[in-house]
């Protein structure tokens, strides 16, 4: 990327080839965010000269992955032409045959690659495969983006947990309720149909029992085209939620304590995972195959995660509405101002009348 002469005040931004059709791969690869865990969303383009003659995406967990999607859309045009992968290709045998096999086959003379791949089974095998083949390669194109893309499918690989995403609303005085309410409404319509977006992105949303038992909220997708419902995982350490609740449905999991007495929710056909730390209750919804995580709330269950390292992104609302008393999103202790955690990559959007602040609490994971 490079700048041309401009207005003082514009700086024009101008995309190198590589990036031109590398920023295409990453718009295309969220369209399997929510679908594809285990693995992660890639998307592969294939261009000869200036024309896009193939591509894909990976749509879900057992399917054809975007390089072999692309190359049969190309078909004979990929021979000599270049690929663009959002992430390392894979070099061995899973549900799927190897990836760097089907670019291989299918005649392209270079592949450019947005990031390595971090699973200790390929981790730069996929780029020496190709490189054996003959093939040019070059890697590190839109690094960051791809990354940002791939963050739930990094945290499993490499901690062995999903990636951690707290969202909530407050008001412009901090609140997130007014005491005793319950689901009051804070953001706006514009703000509600972004977190629809979100539960159907990733791979699972959760609430603490208190949430569940105030509000019973259904925890689905609504208002999305093609959306799927995120897996419910609802923490209770007691296991004293109600059986009857929305968030019940099949697949739904209770998050609860090694001892507590969970035979109504198994005989419901609720996955229950016991667990002494949250730490360990990450793990293990990790080995269910979930790679990312909402969490919705309520403050208690958002301040001992917070509390433990363990959320990893912060997506907040803020309404410009004053409530006066009312309910904090956490219930943390005091600290001193020089011990807040403070975010980073920050970004910050108009939706409608609320402002959104998103940023990061952990470096996502690499190799």
């Amino acid at each position: 990327m490079y700048t041309v002469n401009a207005p003082p005040d514009r700086v024009v931004a101008v995309l190198s080839a590589d990036e031109r059709w590398m920023t295409l791969a990453l718009d295309l690869a969220p369209r399997g965010l929510g679908r594809t865990a285990p693995n992660p969303p890639v998307s592969c383009v294939i261009v000869q000269g200036d024309e896009v003659v193939g591509q894909g995406f990976h749509p879900r967990a057992g399917e054809p992955h975007a390089e072999v999607f692309a190359p049969h859309g190309a078909g004979a045009h990929a021979r000599g032409a270049t690929a663009y992968v959002t992430l390392e290709p894979c070099s061995h045998h899973g549900r799927t045959p190897p990836c760097t096999d089907a670019l291989i086959a299918s005649g392209v003379c270079r592949v450019v690659v947005s990031t390595l791949n971090p699973n200790p089974r390929v981790a730069g095998r996929g780029v020496q495969a190709l490189r054996d083949a003959a093939i040019d390669v070059s890697v590190g194109i839109l690094e960051a983006g791809a990354t940002r893309q791939q963050a739930g499918f990094r945290s499993v690989i490499v901690r062995g947990r999903p990636w951690v995403v707290a969202k909530y609303a407050m008001t412009l005085d901090g609140k997130v309720a007014a005491v005793g309410e319950g689901n009051g409404k804070v953001s706006d319509a514009a703000a509600r149909e972004r977190a629809m977006v979100w539960r159907n992105e990733l791979d699972a949303v959760a609430v603490g029992s208190g949430t569940l038992n105030m509000d019973d909220p259904a925890l689905t997708t609504r208002g999305v085209p093609g959306g799927r419902y995120a897996r419910a995982v609802v923490f209770d350490r007691q296991a004293r939620s109600n059986p009857q609740a929305q968030a019940w449905r099949p697949g739904s999991v209770l998050v609860t304590a090694p001892d507590a007495a969970v035979s109504a929710f198994e005989a419901s056909g609720i996955t229950v995972v016991r667990a002494e730390t949250p730490q360990s209750a990450l793990t293990q919804l990790g080995h269910l195959g979930l790679s990312s995580m909402l969490l919705e709330g309520g403050p208690g269950l958002l301040s001992t995660l917070l509390d433990a390292g363990l959320v990893d992104e912060v997506r907040t609302f803020i309404s410009p509405k004053l409530l006066g008393g009312g309910l904090s999103p956490l219930t943390s202790p005091d600290r001193r101002m020089n011990e807040a955690q403070e975010l980073r990559d920050v970004t910050v959007e108009t939706l409608g009348q609320d402002v959104l602040v998103t940023g990061l609490l952990s470096d996502i994971p690499r190799l």
